[in-house]
């Protein structure tokens, strides 16, 4: 069976028709309490009850049960019944709910919708979907689950549904559309690097993956296209870096092969990896040609790993490293300060604890990770120094990377001030993924910057992103030489234990706004292999990213 890729199925499921009442279908409510009171407009005074001299008010306060069940039957009834102007009067958004809901029905193709409203929990009301979608004589029943909740508008206080697209369809974010049509491009089946087929059942989180395998190579392949419904991303949508989304084929293409990079049993390991943390990703690859053999990512809807925008913490301090030893402003064994705190363009930076190493050498400033080893130095730099270090050096931040599906290549923006100066930690506009940060610690074992790559670049005839310069000699091996240490003595040590001596690491703490933990970062190599990871809200890189890199360091190699 060829993978879906940019397209993947939403598994139908069945549920019981719903009520008909005097031969209309009416939304049916499990445990809710709706009622025909509920369902046929209800609502109206109390008979004999003068409103006249009543002036208006504004209510507010928490929605009662019976403003939150009305509301939802107001909307789900009207939608079921094919009004959508009616079903978008009950939404705090009309024009976008009439434009998706009409939409709906002229786009994607959908007839005969049933809906079955579930329990009540809290303003938040469930329930089910149950049509056909039909195209060219083609028809399939469709099924899924969604959910919506209950606002109350400012200006009035009247009760209404909280509008996003994904009210609709929970595969869809604000922008989206549904689409029924044929599809366009066709499946294709991927291969790991062993010719063995590529499928969420034995990568769950693949997903992603495919989708971009599909929309790169379906039309190159050597496949036929099908029919499908389908979530088509919008210019607007906040998911507009993800790939278009099957939700039902209505005819099968017939799919053609793409081989990949990765290798099974790395895979299976990296997801094994990756679902023992809430949120977290891993990359593991090739320094010596940039072969990616492993990617994986708790989350089976977002490919974090490879289009993750995150702080990556003290790992940019490589970077950062390179910049400073090539400037003359640290060696790796020489004296370098690392003070309690440091003040730098009206910002107050600490280390973690409010450490500091007196007399040490910058070595021991990298290995434990101090931050103000690095603002110290932030004076003597340009604006615009670590953004050419990253661009130059690394091959990062200018959006020209192609690895076979889609990526986001890191940022590394030119700032001033106090802005600068947290971009030398990893904080400040800096932005990375698992695949950046893998790609700078092969770049650092390897000597040269080799864009990382899933699908070969002899597949299609695509161009590589080269860097344009190396790291001299002596500061490529100061570099590995700081890394080294981080791995044996540093705060990577408990994580790489056993891994050396041809091995190096950083760890990395980026903290987050409103969140209660940063999030933790761990880089290594380990022989002809690098690896990245990052766990969300999980705190020291060491103590969550670690093990997970290092498990995979240590069965790759």
């Amino acid at each position: 069976m060829g993978t879906r890729g940019k397209r993947r199925r939403v598994a139908e499921r069945r549920r019981t028709s719903p009520a008909v009442i005097g031969g209309v279908a009416a939304v049916v409510v499990a445990g809710a309490g709706f009622g025909v009171y509920a369902l046929y407009g209800g609502g109206a005074s109390a008979e004999g009850q003068s409103t006249a001299d009543a002036k208006p008010k504004v209510k507010t306060g928490p929605l009662s049960a019976t403003e939150v069940t009305t509301t939802a039957t107001r909307f789900l009834t009207a939608w079921q019944k094919g009004s959508p102007a009616l079903a978008a009067a009950a939404t705090d958004d009309s024009a976008a709910a009439t434009a998706l809901l009409t939409g709906y029905t002229k786009d994607a193709h959908v007839t005969g919708v049933t809906l079955t409203a579930g329990t009540r929990v809290g303003d938040k009301v469930p329930f089910s979907v149950k049509g056909t979608v039909t195209y060219k004589g083609v028809s399939k029943p469709l099924a899924y689950d969604s959910a919506l909740t209950v606002v109350r508008r400012a200006s009035d206080g009247k009760p209404l549904v909280g509008w996003h697209a994904s009210v609709v369809h929970p595969d869809l974010q604000d922008g989206d559309t549904l689409v029924t049509d044929d599809s366009d491009t066709p499946p294709v089946t991927a291969l790991d690097r062993n010719g063995g087929e590529i499928t969420t059942a034995k990568y769950p989180s693949l997903g992603p993956v495919l989708d971009g395998l599909r929309e790169k190579y379906g039309k190159i392949a050597g496949g036929k296209a099908g029919i499908e419904l389908r979530v088509a991303r919008g210019k607007a949508s906040k998911a507009d870096k993800a790939s278009d989304k099957t939700l039902l084929e209505l005819s099968k293409g017939t799919p053609g092969t793409v081989r990949t990079t990765l290798s099974p049993t790395l895979q299976a390991a990296a997801e094994q990896q990756v679902a023992k943390q809430q949120r977290a990703s891993v990359v593991l690859m090739r320094p010596s040609t940039g072969e990616i053999l492993a990617v994986a990512n708790t989350s089976h809807t977002f490919n974090t790993a490879f289009q993750g925008s995150l702080a990556p913490g003290s790992t940019m301090k490589i970077i950062t490293s390179s910049l400073l030893i090539e400037k003359n402003l640290a060696s790796a064994d020489k004296k370098h300060p690392c003070p309690k705190t440091f003040s730098y363009g009206g910002w107050k930076f600490h280390n973690d604890d409010d450490f500091e190493i007196k007399d040490g050498t910058f070595k021991a400033s990298f290995a434990r990770s101090c931050n103000t080893a690095f603002i110290s130095q932030a004076g003597k730099l340009s604006d615009s120094d670590l953004t050419k270090q990253a661009q130059q050096v690394f091959g990062l931040s200018m959006n020209n990377w192609a690895i076979g599906v889609p990526t986001y290549d890191g940022e590394v923006p030119p700032q001033s001030r106090a802005q600068k100066a947290a971009e030398l930690i990893g904080q400040g506009g800096v932005r990375m993924n698992p695949l950046n940060m893998a790609s700078v610690a092969a770049t650092v074992k390897s000597g040269s910057f080799r864009q990382p790559y899933l699908v070969s670049p002899k597949t299609d005839g695509r161009t590589l992103a080269t860097a344009t310069r190396t790291l001299s000699g002596e500061t490529l091996a100061q570099l590995r030489e700081l890394m080294q240490y981080t791995a044996a003595y540093g705060t990577a040590a408990q994580a790489m234990s056993g891994l050396g001596p041809d091995y190096g690491a950083k760890t990395g703490s980026a903290e987050v706004d409103n969140q209660e933990k940063p999030n933790g970062w761990f880089t290594a190599y380990r022989g002809d292999l690098a690896a990245a990871g990052v766990v969300q809200a999980g705190g020291h890189g060491g103590d969550t990213a670690g093990p997970i890199v290092a498990a995979l360091l240590r069965m790759g190699g």
